[in-house]
């Protein structure tokens, strides 16, 4: 018997999935994944989707509901890492119950989160378990994350 390796995507609800997604990118340095505007135009040619289904982003024809980064090092999209930011007209609300966790592989906390704060994140509040620290804080929609 063939075993299965299953595999996750995040996916984040948002209003702006392309800005987000260009946020996170820059953050986590990883790459916005490319659509292909052929296949987006043979589908509206198609009668499959419709002209107000995209949007023009950083001058390439995109679906307006969604849009993914990926590590730079991950070839594969069925196999690597990805997180999905999806349009959802909904405003946030309540905390998440579901957040990731940013690890800085020893750069200074305290430099990170000032950097993140003049791109639009917002420091929430600076928790400690034992000697381990952290800070928390809001991408540009309010999302939480930490960074440590």
């Amino acid at each position: 018997m063939k075993s299965m390796t299953l595999n996750i995507q995040v996916v984040v609800d948002c209003k702006k999935p392309h800005e987000l997604a260009d946020w996170w990118a820059e953050t986590l340095e990883w790459n916005v994944e490319p659509q292909d505007e052929g296949f987006i135009r043979s589908m509206i040619e198609q009668g499959y989707a419709t002209e107000d289904q995209t949007i023009t982003h950083n001058g390439k024809l995109v679906w307006a509901e969604g849009c993914a980064i990926v590590p730079a090092e991950d070839t594969d999209p069925n196999t690597g890492r990805r997180i999905l930011f999806q349009t959802d007209p909904n405003p946030k609300s309540v905390k998440n119950r579901v957040h990731w966790d940013v690890r800085l592989e020893g750069r200074d906390k305290d430099d990170v989160r000032k950097q993140l704060e003049a791109r639009g994140a917002k420091h929430l509040w600076t928790a400690n378990q034992g000697p381990h620290e952290w800070h928390t804080m809001a991408d540009p929609e309010g999302n939480e994350f930490c960074i440590s």
